[in-house]
């Protein structure tokens, strides 16, 4: 048994050096490529052609060593992250954490929240020379990744570096099982390298161990998007936008949301400023780029528009309000009637409904929200979220939406009891960021964690 043992690892490791060698070849190949669609993204954002050095693994020479580096991709994961980071920078004072995100609207997220707190760059792209510099400028001690974050040749470089390696709040939905287990030969050992896997919900741990990871390794420790909290700056914020609406409006705030949801709630709009005219409808766009070309087409359609950034009084005639602006959506939650969760209408998979829940507000999606499926069997199962059926024709989704919301504006008692069963899901499932800070100190002060 023995010698069959060593065979099969054997032959295990051989296919896993072909896999990412290839990987190394394909990605090193398609480099140009990858800088050049950055070129091009950066023609409605520009921040996409800014600090390109950062992307090949150019970090600042003067961000420090030897310490701690959390990867959150874009500026949901880092508001998700808000509390976590928090309290590392409280547990390890002397160590230099570094937050790096892949995507501008994230970075501006880091430095709107942490300030000079925290370090911070972008994450290379995942090319061999590009991670190489990464790791040689920064070699820290901790490389810590966020839900589904797999990045096969930086992960190998940490293993071969001993950096240590923490996944955190891991989410592995079936579709992400689909395409994963086609590069099993490339994911499994990836998954094999990290020293813990912490996941959102037994369901997830079960998909990772199913998909490679060390039964040992892997742990259930919940969501740490759960611990949102009311800031004074939040607010200080809800304040400052409070000031500018004028009179009594009632407000549908359209939280992060993607092209095609724009159209359909301006569809729905139309029928229900009708019977209700004091209501104000507040579109917040998922992507800076985006924001020009949503006011536009909001004015297109004949509705009285302005923009957040234009810092005006948003007075009764205005039937738009265009939040162009980033870190202000929790504060514009707090100010909400109803909040309309965006990307849960399409393909994209929906955004986190907890934020107007922390302020118990009423909260309708759509039918696709498979990126927060344990959250939304929770929020159901308490009564605590209005999901529309697939509709795949967007005129009766329309009609069903505007049903919904008119139900809700009429209905104050209705609106409270939802809002207040959100509420309490938010409560009752807190504390996983300190479950993963214990798991962080843990794997720092090597008690118990598995040996290189």
């Amino acid at each position: 048994m023995g010698i069959l043992s060593a065979l099969l690892v054997m032959r295990l490791d051989v296919k896993y050096f072909l896999s990412l060698a290839f990987y190394r070849v394909l990605l090193f190949l398609l480099l140009p490529i990858l800088i050049l669609v950055l070129v091009v993204r950066s023609k409605n954002h520009s921040e996409y052609r800014q600090r390109l050095s950062e992307r090949l693994g150019f970090v600042d020479k003067s961000l420090k060593q030897q310490g701690i580096v959390v990867h959150a991709a874009s500026v949901g994961e880092v508001i998700a992250l808000k509390t976590f980071i928090e309290k590392l920078l409280i547990s390890q004072p002397n160590t230099p954490i570094t937050i790096t995100t892949f995507t501008p609207t994230g970075s501006a997220q880091v430095k709107k929240l942490f300030a000079d707190n925290v370090q911070h760059c972008y994450l290379p792209i995942d090319c061999f020379v590009c991670t190489w510099l990464f790791m040689y400028r920064l070699k820290p001690k901790v490389m810590v990744f966020m839900e589904t974050e797999i990045w096969p040749n930086l992960i190998a470089q940490c293993h071969t570096r001993q950096c240590k390696l923490l996944l955190i709040n891991g989410r592995l939905s079936a579709k992400s099982m689909k395409s994963y287990k086609k590069i099993s030969g490339l994911i499994s050992p990836s998954l094999q390298a990290f020293d813990q896997i912490l996941t959102q919900s037994q369901v997830n741990q079960d998909n990772f161990i199913a998909l490679g990871g060390s039964v040992l390794n892997c742990e259930l420790s919940g969501n740490v998007k759960f611990d949102i909290s009311i800031t004074p700056s939040i607010i200080n914020k809800q304040a400052e936008l409070q000031q500018l609406i004028i009179g009594e409006r009632k407000l549908w705030v359209i939280a992060s949301t993607h092209a095609g949801d724009e159209q359909l709630i301006l569809n729905s709009f139309k029928h229900l400023y009708k019977q209700h005219p004091e209501l104000l409808l507040v579109i917040v766009p998922r992507h800076p780029e985006r924001f020009n070309e949503v006011a536009k087409l909001c004015i297109k359609q004949g509705f009285n528009t302005c923009k957040r950034s234009e810092n005006r009084p948003v007075d009764l005639n205005k039937h738009v309000w265009v939040l162009d602006t980033l870190g202000e959506l929790m504060p514009m939650c707090a100010l909400a009637t109803i909040v309309t969760i965006g990307g849960s209408f399409s393909q994209i998979g929906g955004h986190n409904p907890l934020e107007p829940a922390l302020f118990k507000k009423p909260v309708i999606v759509g039918a696709d929200m498979k990126n927060f499926t344990e959250v939304m069997q929770q929020l159901t199962t308490a009564n605590g979220v209005i999901q529309l059926n697939n509709e795949t024709d967007l005129i009766n989704l329309a009609k069903v939406l505007t049903k919904r919301v008119d139900e809700l504006l009429i209905n104050k008692n209705k609106r409270t009891t939802l809002g207040e069963n959100a509420y309490q899901v938010v409560l009752q499932n807190q504390g996983a960021s300190d479950r993963t800070l214990a798991h962080l100190e843990s794997i720092l002060n090597d008690n118990g964690y598995k040996q290189r």
